[in-house]
Formats: structure tokens, sequence, C-alpha cells
């Protein structure tokens, strides 16, 4: 049964969050924590090996669906890669409390800034922005063993990529991301394999869906729909990480 309800949920959560263009360790190390009671350090390195495989199958569907901004992409990666090594390298002397302070304030501007702001037009600001959401993602990454998907994606759509573009986009940096997470993670050998194979399983046959549907959908209505949602999520996110 637990077999059956762990690729469930790597299914489920593998189809949304990469239609969402996110990676998900931050909804699988929630399942992870509290309903298959692993620990902390173990729920992170899980949840991050968990997720790169639906993520380099969902980044590959969209790269063939020519989907992909490389040029923003390869910005947002440049300025996040160091951010992963140097998160990794600090994470086990920051004080537990003060991160999520950080990480859910991070959070819940992304998702007031989705609320507030449907376009950034200005090439320079976006060029800065690209940097700052890269560098943000990559922290999250490297201290906390999540995704970073959220403020990727977020700084996306705020620079004023569609929905669609914002996913294929996001999950292209999320793949070198989570990549590098795991390097750092995995020498710590905290990985619980008997749990992350099948949430693994489920995840890679939701990503194989996730660009199908999206590439069915208009672009413009899907990003109108999601975009507002997306912020909120954040913003809920944000606030239950900082006063959980």
């Amino acid at each position: 049964m637990d077999i059956v309800l762990l690729i469930l949920a790597g299914f489920i959560i593998g189809t949304i969050v990469i239609s969402l263009g996110g990676g998900g360790a931050a909804y699988y190390l929630g399942i992870l924590t509290t309903i298959f009671g692993l620990g902390p350090a173990s729920a992170a390195a899980t949840s991050l090996v968990t997720a790169f495989p639906s993520l380099l199958i969902g980044s590959y569907s969209y790269f063939r669906l020519h989907k992909i901004n490389f040029k923003i992409a390869l910005r947002m990666i440049y300025a996040a890669v160091p951010a992963v090594i140097i998160g990794s390298l600090i994470s086990p002397y920051i004080p537990e409390k003060l991160y999520s302070y950080i990480i859910g304030g991070i959070l819940a501007y992304l998702g007031i800034q989705l609320l507030l702001q449907s376009k950034q037009n200005n090439h320079r600001a976006g060029q800065a922005a690209a940097i700052v959401y890269g560098v943000i993602g990559g922290l999250m990454v490297g201290v906390g063993g999540l995704s970073g998907g959220g403020p990727i994606t977020a700084g996306l759509l705020v620079m004023g990529a569609d929905m669609v573009t914002a996913a294929a986009t996001s999950s292209l940096v999320l793949v070198t991301m989570t990549f590098v997470g795991i390097c750092f993670h995995l020498q710590a050998g905290n990985v619980d394999w008997g749990v992350g194979i099948w949430i693994m399983i489920g995840a890679i046959l939701g990503s194989f869906l996730a660009p199908i549907l999206l590439n069915r959908l208009d672009p413009a209505k899907f990003t109108k729909y999601v975009k507002p949602i997306l912020g909120i999520m954040l913003v809920v996110m944000g606030a239950f990480t900082a006063f959980k």
C-alpha cells in the first residue's frame, strides 16, 4: 500500500509542478517528513534525488517542443550554480529558524510580486532580475534541499514570460541547480532510496505528461489564470515556512 501511495504522490506532484515550472522538491520534502516520517536531513537529500529524473525528462520534452528561452536560462544558471555551491557549504552553520524566516520572506515577496506586477519590460531590469532570481533559487537548493522552482518561475513571469515559456525555461535551470545540489547532498549519505525510488517512478511518469498537456493549452489564457494562483501559493508557503 505504501508503494502505491508513493508512486501516486510522485505522479501527481510530478505532473503539477513541472506544468508550473517547478522541481517539486519542496512538496516532496513535505510529504517525506509529514507522511513517511523521514528526518529533515534525509528528506532534503531524498527530495532532490527524487525530483531530478522527472526534471530532466520534462526539460528534454520542452526542448523538443522548442519552448525553452536559452538566453535567459543560461543567465540564470550562471548566477545560480555558485549560489548552490555556497549555500551547500554554509548550510550546516545556519540556524534552522533563521533559515525559515529568510526563505519564508523570499517566497512571500515573490508571490506578492506576481500578484501586483504583470510584466517587466525594461531590458536591463530583466537582466538584473535573471541574476537575482537565479541566486535566490540557487541558495534555496544549496541551503535547504529545495528545488528553487518558486523564485525561478516567478522571476520569469515577472520578466514577462508566458506560463509555458516560464515552465520550460525554469525546467532547464532547475536541472542544472538540482544536479549540483545532489552532488553535495549525496556526500552525506542521507538519501533514503527505499522511499525515494518509488516516488521517483511516479514523478517520471508525470513528467512525460506535463509538457504534452501544456502544449495543448493557450499560453496567454493559461498564464492569466495560473499566475495569480501561483502568487497566492507562494505567499501561503512563505507564511507557513516562516511561522511553522
